[in-house]
């Protein structure tokens, strides 16, 4: 009767830990290449927080970008759309293109971000 009881206790706890929703840590930075942290074998720079996220967590080695530049990147990221569906579009050079003249001061008031559909799922953004 214990080990059954023992069993079922369990069991319970482990359905529990399975339906927690798991912990996101996302960092987005400009100008850093793989090879520039210690989890991407990099044995000059110390990045002994970043390894040891690394360890727990999954390390993303097969990523594209949809720019060359970070505003783009940063719009196509938050959003899950191509930079040019919110208007900051591209590079021509130097040079930045916006398609919307609303995408001027930054994403148009009507895109829904990962942040908001992390908020709505019961994530703190």
């Amino acid at each position: 009767m214990l080990q059954n009881f023992i069993s079922f206790v369990l069991i319970v706890f482990a359905v529990k830990e399975a339906s927690a929703k798991p912990n996101i840590l996302i960092f987005l930075v400009d100008d850093l290449g793989i090879g520039d942290v210690g989890c991407f074998d990099n044995d000059t720079i110390k990045t002994p927080n970043i390894d040891r996220l690394a360890e727990q967590g999954a390390r993303l080695r097969h990523d594209v970008t949809p720019d060359s530049i970070c505003t783009p990147n940063r719009a196509a990221f938050l959003t899950g759309r191509y930079p040019i569906r919110s208007g900051l579009a591209a590079s021509k050079g130097q040079m930045r293109v916006f398609i919307y003249s609303s995408a001027s001061g930054g994403l148009p008031p009507n895109e829904t971000t990962f942040a908001e559909i992390a908020s709505a799922a019961g994530y703190r953004t």
